[in-house]
């Protein structure tokens, strides 16, 4: 399990079988988020991105920058899935 906290989003991993590591929940300030279900992955050469829904029904774009270990939410959205 891993914790990064940055920006104000402190995000929860949990680290399977192969060793890649998943976010699971992530803190917005002091509201908790849990993931639901994770809809989309992709790498660029520095950055991991995940594209999730929220147990709050948001769907939300996650990035973690590989070499710092920081996460960043790059958007949000509260509406049904996109």
């Amino acid at each position: 399990m891993n914790q990064s906290d940055t920006s104000g989003i402190r995000v929860i991993c949990y680290a399977g079988y192969r060793g890649e590591e998943s976010p699971t929940r992530f803190y917005l300030g002091e509201r908790l988020v849990e993931i639901e279900d994770i809809l989309d992955r992709w790498l660029d050469p520095e950055r991991r991105y995940f594209k999730v829904k929220g147990d709050d029904g948001g769907t939300y774009i996650l990035r973690h920058d590989v070499k710092t270990d920081k996460w960043d939410m790059t958007m949000y959205h509260s509406g049904p899935e996109i």
